[in-house]
């Protein structure tokens, strides 16, 4: 059996950071110059579903919004934020990413939504997505992804409740 690939990078203090090392403060470049972050700046990151470091499995979260669908990034176009590594279609989508990483980034750190409205954390699919009011939303697979849609606002109001405590699950 293989290990679990994915985690949470969950940054709660300074010692953390240490912890798992390379961490940068939110909206950093990744100019290693940069001071680590104060407890104020750390406890503010986000928990980011990665698999070997890469963001939301490589897929490039402007795509959804610009192009309308599922682009797998490459590591050529490629950004750290928030403790992970971005991966983009584009130089241009890379950009604009780093103009309002906020704008562009999953809800709930790129975990699976339905699983976040549920109480818990769970992978994705990145072609089991939807934007809802300018926010991207990602799902396990497609079926999860079609019980998610039964009640998108009431599973949004109960996964916005639920994050991010649903880490300490």
């Amino acid at each position: 059996m293989q290990p679990r690939k994915f985690f949470p990078l969950v940054i709660a203090s300074v010692v953390s950071l240490s912890l798992i090392g390379g961490c940068s403060a939110p909206n950093a470049s990744t100019d290693k110059t940069t001071s680590e972050p104060t407890s104020t700046e750390a406890s503010t990151q986000l928990a980011i579903y990665v698999e070997d470091g890469v963001a939301i499995k490589g897929a490039d979260p402007v795509a959804y919004f610009e192009q309308g669908t599922f682009v797998q990034g490459v590591s050529k176009f490629s950004y750290e934020w928030e403790g992970a590594t971005w991966q983009f279609s584009s130089a241009g989508n890379r950009d604009l990413f780093i103009s309002h990483p906020e704008q562009y980034a999953p809800q709930y750190g790129g975990f699976c939504a339905w699983a976040v409205s549920q109480g818990s954390t769970a992978p994705i699919d990145p072609t089991a997505w939807k934007i809802v009011d300018g926010k991207l939303y990602l799902n396990y697979n497609d079926k999860v992804q079609s019980r998610w849609q039964k009640d998108i606002p009431g599973n949004i109001a109960k996964a916005d409740q639920n994050w991010p405590g649903v880490l300490n699950n």
